[in-house]
């Protein structure tokens, strides 16, 4: 982790970091004009983070893509892996992307979910939700996908 500034509160197992925050956790990172840290028991952290706007960026497992989020707050709890955006958020990955007020995205399943307020609260009149997925490219006819095997056809044995 990296900021401008640090405030570290050891009795309540708090850190305050200000200006220019960096966060890295294995291939996560996140940027934020502020973040606080809470630590539990376990040394679980859960960060909060505020800025104009909050960045993150993660790979994605077995495929060559990244996973990239906006949003005014964020926070995010390692015990689960759960990151969640607020106010006029956004993720990307690849060519998709999905906007809302509220994204709740589960890193280990890559599973997000977004919608027009955070959980509680009910969302203003005429909220909506965006969802953009483009198709994947297609290959020229006969050919295979790329980095798919090619088809294997094999006789069907009960009509020979």
């Amino acid at each position: 982790m990296g900021a401008d500034r640090l405030t570290a509160d050891d009795a309540n197992r708090t850190s305050t970091f200000d200006g220019n925050v960096v966060i890295t956790q294995g291939s996560m990172r996140m940027t934020a004009s502020r973040v606080t840290v809470k630590e539990d028991a376990d040394r679980h952290k859960f960060y909060v983070a505020s800025g104009a706007p909050v960045t993150f960026r993660q790979k994605r497992d077995k495929v060559d893509e990244w996973v990239e989020g906006f949003a005014e707050r964020a926070e995010f709890d390692d015990r689960n892996d759960v990151l969640r955006l607020y106010n006029r958020a956004r993720v990307k990955s690849n060519q998709n992307e999905i906007t809302g007020d509220f994204i709740s995205y589960d890193m280990r399943r890559e599973v997000a979910e977004v919608s027009g307020a955070p959980p509680g609260k009910a969302p203003p009149p005429n909220s909506r939700v965006k969802v953009i997925i483009l198709p994947p490219k297609k290959a020229p006819e006969g050919a295979p996908r790329e980095g798919a095997p090619p088809l294997e056809l094999k006789p069907d044995a009960g009509k020979q």
